[in-house]
């Protein structure tokens, strides 16, 4: 039984205990520079990109282990639309607004081949790739368009100056950002206190409760350190507050609304779905058509961020999306996975991108220890899977 436990325990905390050995393993190898307040503002702005794919991704993924190739070509094409306009002294909002229906409409195109023609995803989204990011170079016309407004700039977390005011004049150490990590750190154990006190009321089976502390007690304990880091540098990059944004909504949506249900239901079993009156091509066509939406505002956040729009912007995002989701704990097969398992997959390919710069490791070798990652995570999942047959 003991044998048992340990085994779950690992299954269930794999990756976690992946991330934690990694970052020692470069805060030794790096002499500890890689936990230097600049370092971790930049492992967050660096990779915001990351988590917002790989949020929209998970939902593809759920279906049944589909994916989207075409992100990063999408990302591209909406930053290089959003980019012209605003060079032309169009509207920064109206701008904005025109990326993420741009991205919208996108994943309406890709969703209706995917779910109404049953054109397979991985075909559909490959088309997508090529089309979008050809269209991106029509766009640019193979140029370079800088990104002049401060407004979006500041907003959209590009830029030296990209922060959320500290509303209490701290000098050299950010108040509002240490008290924003003690407010999380408070809506979090209240929320969690609460979900067990409904379950047992509801007569649901609940974790132990030393156990639960002491996860509560990790888990405020790094968003306390991570805030203090933040706060010794300049604060919360606005970057920061998209990415927090976008996991609260869609770690909302996966777990307590019907879509989200939906979404598990159609990755488990998708004919018993069916046959149980779910509208499965809605669900598929939602999944997608969030996934351009997602792709869109990571458009945004990318062109803020490089202060710019290139043809070249987004190549590899897509994989950098596909491997957070799986290294997070997301099924190949689909039905399984989270928004939490994304932050764990997308801070684990940040801190093995962040450590492996600052040791000067060449990009190529870079991309060889990502592919590694992702093969030994999707490998476990398999092996799970085997062993729970």
């Amino acid at each position: 039984m003991e044998k048992t436990n340990v085994s779950a325990f690992l299954r269930k905390y794999t990756m976690i205990i992946a991330l934690v050995l990694v970052v020692i393993f470069f805060s030794i190898t790096t002499e500890g520079k890689i936990l230097f307040p600049q370092n971790i503002n930049n492992l967050i702005s660096q990779n915001a990109y990351v988590f917002v794919l790989a949020t929209g991704m998970l939902l593809c993924i759920l279906t049944g282990g589909n994916i989207d190739l075409s992100v990063g070509s999408v990302v591209c094409f909406a930053g290089a639309v959003g980019a012209m306009m605003m060079d032309k002294n169009v509207n920064v909002w109206v701008a904005v607004l025109a990326m993420l229906v741009i991205g919208i409409l996108i994943g309406m195109w890709q969703g209706f081949w995917i779910a109404y023609v049953k054109v397979p995803p991985f075909i559909a989204t490959l088309a997508g790739m090529y089309a979008f990011r050809g269209l991106s170079n029509v766009v640019l016309q193979g140029l370079t368009v800088s990104i002049k407004s401060e407004t979006f700039i500041r907003v959209f977390g590009g830029g030296a100056d990209c922060y959320v005011p500290d509303f209490f004049g701290g000098e050299g150490f950010n108040m509002t950002c240490m008290i924003a990590g003690c407010i999380a750190v408070a809506i979090l154990i209240a929320m969690q206190l609460k979900n067990r006190i409904n379950n047992k009321s509801r007569g649901y089976e609940t974790a132990p409760l030393g156990s639960t502390i002491v996860k509560l007690a990790v888990i405020s304990a790094v968003i306390l350190w991570v805030a203090y880091k933040l706060a010794s540098h300049k604060g919360i990059p606005t970057a920061l507050v998209w990415i927090l944004l976008v996991l609260l909504v869609y770690g909302y949506l996966t777990t307590k609304t019907r879509i989200g249900r939906y979404l598990y239901a159609v990755g488990g079993n998708e004919k018993a779905t069916r046959l149980s009156g779910i509208n499965t091509k809605k669900v598929y066509f939602i999944a997608y058509v969030n996934m351009g939406f997602l792709a869109a505002l990571a458009g945004i956040l990318t062109i803020a961020r490089l202060t710019s729009s290139q043809p070249t912007y987004g190549q590899g995002y897509e994989m950098d999306a596909i491997g957070a989701c799986f290294i997070g704990g997301a099924s190949a097969y689909g039905g399984v996975g989270s928004v939490a398992g994304v932050v764990v997959g997308a801070t684990l390919m940040g801190v093995i991108n962040q450590g492996m710069s600052i040791m000067g490791m060449d990009a190529n070798y870079q991309k060889v220890v990502k592919g590694l990652v992702l093969l030994i995570a999707v490998a476990f999942d398999v092996l799970s899977k085997r062993e729970k047959k």
